[in-house]
């Protein structure tokens, strides 16, 4: 024997498991259960949104039989903070999440170009690739110095360049350019970070820039002098021994024999340059002796 049991439905329960399935930049999409299973009639869902940014609130209205409700939140903000509750239409109790929404993007080819006595900041306008950006809400500077450790806050433009002045000597720093934050300073785009360290230590930023051809010229002159003293003294080593070998050859194209002393006579040692100075010089032959020159 067995028996049937249908439980009565409690509307008064909560949505189940109410999390959110994927964020964009101004969009949301949450899914919830019903508060019981396999329901017999259609429900309405109440889904309050509440910026806690603005400090504003919208509500929307969800009706679905299904045991499992997707729904996607629409015209939300990029970098926003929510805060979404969804209960019964009758009031009932409630299930809630926060969500952040996906802040817009960094700017694009942030590049650093060096002046006289300052820096100029070049980036990729924004709008470029973001629907949702407005070039009338700007852009934000900081700048970060490794050497005191702090952050200091630059300014903001609608430009697509800044201008940096008075860098201190020999430090390095971080810049960081950004989409303005809005509703102070909460809803704000992914930062741009480029480091700056081209400064030396010693000199400001001006004698940084105009010191560099003089410290080139201060290298290169000597290295080159170097080589000229060099190859001027390679040359006069091969001139002096092209010359004694010159010299030596002559020398010995000259030695001859005498008929009239009756000996061969050859150019002294000095003459002939790396022979050995202590060999006796050959002063003459028996006249019974035959001389044979080759």
């Amino acid at each position: 024997d067995y028996v049937v049991v249908k439980m009565i439905p409690d509307n008064r329960l909560p949505p189940r498991h109410l999390h959110s399935v994927r964020t964009g930049k101004t969009f949301a999409v949450i899914k919830w259960e019903s508060p019981y299973d396999s329901p017999d009639q259609d429900m309405l869902y109440a889904v309050a949104v509440k910026d806690l940014v603005r400090k504003t609130d919208k509500i929307y209205k969800v009706k679905s039989r299904n045991s499992t409700v997707e729904y996607t939140i629409k015209k939300l903000e990029p970098g926003g903070k929510y805060h979404v509750i969804v209960q019964l239409g009758n009031m009932s109790k409630e299930s809630s999440v926060k969500i952040n929404t996906v802040p817009l993007s960094a700017p694009d080819a942030l590049k650093i170009i060096t002046e006289n006595d300052h820096i100029l900041l070049f980036w990729k306008s924004l709008a470029l690739k973001e629907s949702n950006f407005n070039e009338s809400r700007g852009y934000e500077i900081h700048m970060f110095d490794s050497l005191m450790n702090i952050t200091a806050y630059l300014g903001n433009t609608t430009e697509n360049f800044f201008k940096v002045s008075n860098l201190k000597i020999g430090h390095n720093y971080s810049f960081t350019v950004q989409a303005r934050c809005l509703y102070g300073g909460q809803m704000c785009g992914e930062p741009a970070t480029l480091l700056y360290d081209e400064l030396g230590t010693g000199e400001d930023s001006s004698a940084a820039k105009s010191g560099r051809p003089t410290d080139v010229a201060a290298v290169v002159v000597p290295v080159l002098f170097v080589l000229l003293v060099t190859l001027g003294i390679g040359f006069v080593v091969l001139y002096m021994r092209h010359r004694r070998l010159q010299n030596s050859f002559t020398a010995f194209a000259n030695s001859h024999y005498s008929s009239r002393l009756g000996s061969a006579i050859f150019s002294s040692g000095d003459d002939l340059g790396d022979e050995d100075d202590e060999a006796p010089m050959i002063t003459g032959f028996s006249d019974d002796v035959p001389m044979v020159i080759a």
